[in-house]
């Protein structure tokens, strides 16, 4: 008897997602609570597991195809019913011999990438972190492929196969037209360029679909600049003492700890022990009300290669530096795994963004709404200070807060920030403040 797969509740306030790619093909044998399809939401992916073993028997919405909770996806039968399909032989190696290697680790967007090419990643150098093949990878590895009788002819079945909405169109260039009467240019604009077509100049191009969660960045990104007055004020701080720290007890904090201390943690602190002084920098505007909020999570801002997320330290306020630091590395990795729940992306009530581990010295965070307040750490630099009337190359950092004008003054917003500093160049105080 077929079994409906269904799009299960997706959490609070999800009513939709996006299908980004099936885990399995028409005919392939699924294990109960086998993932079967990969589903995006606006801030998550997650996968739809069968509920019992059988084969997949058919495929009702395809990849890039927008789905409401309870949508049938596809339907499930016994293997009595539906035979799988034979497996596929593992794919020639480079002088032609069959390999049994195991697939190296790739970001879900190079394996969707990876796919479309019928490309075997096998042959692919990963760039990342323990060798993880990235999607610029798979790109680069295409490009230098180009030319060659496999790819044109990977390329000719690729554009035959495609539909507009693909996730990804890759472009090259048009091969030379034949003569033909000159004809006057079309007043319409040009539509965009099609899989094998260039661009307006004949160079290659490629288009790539706009994933659902870059979507909602955007649209949130764009939400938080019209309906807050959203301002930023600067500042420095002499890293000199956090450094000292940190060099004299890393060793041993992470023997105790299993966790190396970095600078999230002090940083953690510091703004606790300023919200605490400052308490709108803890609340929310609420129609004509203001919430303030009693407790501590501190969302932390997550570079991942689908975009940003800001997984969120629950009461870090009552967490220990060790504790700060296994909650922040655990969320990071996961978001990059693309493992975070949606609980776990909700709700904080203040945001740390760290711009400096990718080098920059100086921006202006934008707001992460309905929050009031986002500190923006940068690059560590020396620069010549004077102190104490003499001139000294110290470790600085620009510190950058932007703040909701609304319900946050200019003065307290300064002063908030210059509590952050203080302790930051006093850290003994954050064990009192913090």
């Amino acid at each position: 008897m077929p079994v409906e797969i269904r799009v299960p509740p997706l959490g609070e306030s999800v009513v939709e997602a996006t299908i980004a790619r099936w885990l399995k093909k028409e005919g392939e044998a699924v294990a109960a609570g086998e993932p079967v399809v990969e589903l995006e939401t606006d801030k998550i992916n997650v996968e739809v597991p069968a509920e019992q073993g059988g084969v997949l028997q058919k495929i009702a919405q395809g990849e890039g195809q927008t789905v409401a909770i309870g949508d049938v996806l596809g339907t499930l039968a016994d293997a009595s019913e539906s035979a799988p399909a034979p497996a596929a032989a593992p794919p020639p190696g480079r002088n032609g011999e069959v390999t049994e290697a195991a697939a190296p680790t790739a970001s879900p967007v190079a394996k969707r990438m990876a796919e479309e090419n019928n490309l075997d990643l096998r042959l692919v150098t990963g760039s990342g972190p323990d060798g993880r093949i990235t999607k610029d990878d798979v790109a680069n590895y295409l490009e230098r492929r180009q030319g060659t009788p496999e790819t044109a002819n990977a390329l000719a079945q690729q554009k035959a196969e495609h539909t507009e909405d693909r996730a990804v169109e890759y472009a090259t260039r048009p091969a030379a037209p034949a003569p033909a009467v000159p004809t006057p240019p079309r007043p319409s604009p040009p539509t965009p360029p099609e899989l094998g077509a260039g661009g307006p100049s004949g160079r290659p191009e490629e288009r790539v679909r706009m994933t659902r969660r870059r979507q909602t960045i955007a649209t949130r990104l764009v939400e938080a600049q019209h309906t807050a007055a959203m301002l930023t004020t600067f500042n420095e701080a002499d890293m000199s003492a956090v450094m000292e720290i940190r060099a004299r007890r890393k060793d041993s904090f992470k023997e105790k700890n299993g966790v190396g201390l970095g600078f999230m943690s002090f940083f953690t602190k510091a703004s606790i022990g300023a919200l605490k002084a400052f308490p709108n920098l803890n609340a929310e505007i609420q129609g004509t009300d203001i919430l303030v909020k009693k407790y501590y999570d501190i969302g932390v801002a997550v570079s991942t290669e689908e975009g940003l997320v800001v997984p969120v330290v629950r009461d870090a306020d009552k967490l220990t530096f060790a504790g700060i630091e296994k909650a922040i590395g655990d969320l990071a990795k996961r978001a990059r795994e693309g493992k975070l729940t949606l609980p776990e992306l909700q709700g904080g009530t203040f945001t740390i963004t760290n711009g400096g581990v990718f080098g920059s010295l100086l921006s202006t965070p934008i707001l992460n709404a309905p929050q009031v307040g986002i500190l923006g750490m940068h690059k560590i630099q020396e620069r010549p200070i004077v102190k104490d009337g003499q001139v000294a190359a110290r470790p600085m950092m620009y510190l950058a807060l932007s703040y909701d004008h609304r319900i946050v003054d200019g003065s307290e917003a300064v002063r908030f920030l210059v509590r952050i500093k203080e302790l930051i160049e006093d850290p003994e105080s954050l064990l009192l403040e913090g």
